[in-house]
């Protein structure tokens, strides 16, 4: 049953308009409320008595699962942070954080305005249970009661959110961060209520780097100064974690410099993939192949996608610019990669620059000379690629920053591995 016939019956059974009914559901579900329990808050809503209680069960967050369903914890509250959304067409501020117990850790969202600090010991009473990427999270709304304890329920876990750049993931919320902006460019965009300016570049510290995006741009927040940041959140961006800054964070300047690590954390392709996305990555592998449309291509000049005879996806029929890239299949035994460098990297490969490779390909009438000349140049050798690694439908991609061949001695790396199995 479709979201529409779910609609259809609900209104049917309430007596009001479908319209309203379907576009309060489609609002719901939107932000992953589960279509049954849309179904039941809607019910309230409409003042439908037949709405069964469903007493909520005690239990320890470690017990929770998405298919729980209203629950009773007591729990101490690890994080709390403000974030506006919108919600059926107008803004509303939302608290977002962790709780813990001894057994756990679980995401909530509340609804209502109950006054949640970090520290606070508090019995939810009647929570509702979502599930969102997999996990159960809480929700704490109208139907909600929320007492706060005297005593504090003592956690394994430490209070207020603060964490390295390395530290987070896509989805967490209420972080405290202290970092050096090392990019910032302000730029404007189409948002939901029209042009917005907002600012994006990247943020470091000791334990690596990540894109971030201030949507309400501050002051305090340029290259070069380092920043306290707290209520930020988690995204993911282009296969990748992002900070973003809203107008519900505090930015504050530091008087000193935050270190920011020179090396990017180096790891096996299999567990960089694993997890997802990296934005700054060393990989190590031999390069097994060099992929189609590598060497001479051409790009939209428009959108800069490249085209194929001269047809752009976007914008149809259009005169190519010419350029360098290079896509190679890169592995390490544990996982492949495709690894793409950009026309710099590309003409290091090469040996030469555009203008060169436009010449062997007219000397040759055929452009295909280019890549063959590059294949021979790198396939079957060992590679140090530092980059961006995002994961999606479509594989993993490694956006390479730096390319080079690795100095690793093979014989040596053989002997190293039978001393660590013991032959």
């Amino acid at each position: 049953m479709d979201l529409e016939d779910h609609a259809e019956e609900l209104a049917s059974d309430l007596g009001v308009d479908n319209e309203e009914v379907v576009q309060g559901l489609r609002n719901l579900v939107e932000y992953s409320v589960p279509i049954d329990e849309a179904k039941q808050s809607l019910r309230r809503k409409y003042g439908d008595e037949s709405v069964a209680s469903g007493a909520p069960t005690t239990k320890q967050i470690g017990e929770i699962t998405p298919d729980s369903s209203n629950v009773t914890v007591t729990a101490r509250v690890l994080t709390a942070g403000e974030r506006s959304i919108r919600y059926q067409g107008a803004d509303h501020v939302i608290v977002e954080g962790k709780l813990a117990d001894e057994t756990g850790v679980i995401d909530y969202t509340a609804w209502e305005d109950f006054g949640l600090e970090p520290g606070d010991t508090i019995t939810a009473g009647n929570a509702g249970v979502r599930e969102w990427d997999g996990d159960p999270e809480l929700n704490l709304g109208e139907n909600t009661s929320v007492s706060f304890l005297e005593e504090p329920l003592e956690v394994p876990h430490d209070i207020g959110g603060k964490s390295t750049l390395r530290e987070l993931q896509t989805g967490d919320r209420a972080v405290t961060i202290s970092v050096r902006v090392l990019e910032c460019e302000r730029r404007t965009i189409d948002g939901r209520d029209g042009e917005t300016e907002i600012l994006s570049g990247v943020f470091g510290d000791a334990s690596g780097r990540l894109p971030f995006t201030n949507w309400d741009p501050l002051p305090e927040i340029e290259e070069g100064v380092s920043v306290r940041i707290e209520n930020a959140y988690v995204r993911e961006f282009r296969g990748v974690p992002e900070v973003n800054v809203s107008e519900h964070s505090r930015v504050d300047a530091l008087a000193e410099s935050v270190d920011v690590g020179d090396d990017a954390p180096e790891m096996a392709i299999g567990d960089a993939v694993a997890s997802g996305g990296v934005y700054d990555v060393c990989l190590v592998g031999n390069l097994l192949a060099v992929r189609d449309g590598s060497g001479l291509i051409q790009r939209c000049p428009e959108c800069n996608r490249v085209i194929q005879k001269g047809q752009c996806r976007t914008h149809g029929g259009v005169d190519g610019v010419d350029d360098l890239r290079v896509k190679a299949i890169l592995d390490d035994g544990t996982a492949s990669v495709t690894v793409v460098l950009d026309d710099e990297l590309t003409s290091e490969v090469y040996g030469g620059t555009l203008e060169d490779a436009l010449e062997q390909a007219r000397d040759a009438m055929d452009q295909e000379v280019v890549a063959d000349t590059i294949r021979e140049r790198i396939v079957g050798r060992e590679y140090r690629v530092r980059g961006h690694l995002s994961v999606d439908e479509y594989g993993a991609n490694l956006d390479a920053s730096e390319f080079d061949e690795s100095g690793d001695d093979p014989a040596e790396r053989a002997r190293t591995f039978l001393t660590e199995v013991g032959a």
